[in-house]
């Protein structure tokens, strides 16, 4: 059974930082290509950062300079360092897998004050 765990969201005000993690089990993690989206209220749910297995990023123009997405297989962890956060960056951030989606889980809430 597979399990996607996000964490490190909250309120920050704009141009601070947040640290998302996303603890995966029940599948082989380092095969894996992973990928954080979001999903703002009333917006389509986006895929703003991928990572491959061999820890190839790449990222949406809307964050592109200002996250950085990493992981680390000892730890079955995939994370996204935000700066520069922008009040537009307000949304529920989740994690899955980049190729095949499974259920998605509760996410971590994101909200940047202006």
């Amino acid at each position: 059974q597979v399990q996607l765990v996000e964490s490190g969201g909250g309120l920050v005000q704009a141009g601070g930082s947040l640290r998302l993690a996303c603890a995966a089990s029940g599948t082989i993690f380092s095969l894996r290509a992973m990928g954080w989206y979001r999903q703002a209220p009333g917006k389509q749910r986006e895929m703003v950062a991928s990572i491959t297995s061999g820890s190839i990023p790449n990222y949406a123009n809307a964050v592109r300079g200002r996250f950085t997405i990493s992981r680390d297989n000892a730890k079955n962890t995939v994370y996204l360092q935000m700066n520069s956060l922008k009040p537009e960056d307000t949304a529920v951030y989740y994690c899955n897998f980049r190729d095949y989606i499974y259920n998605w889980g509760q996410g971590t809430q994101v909200t940047v004050s202006s």
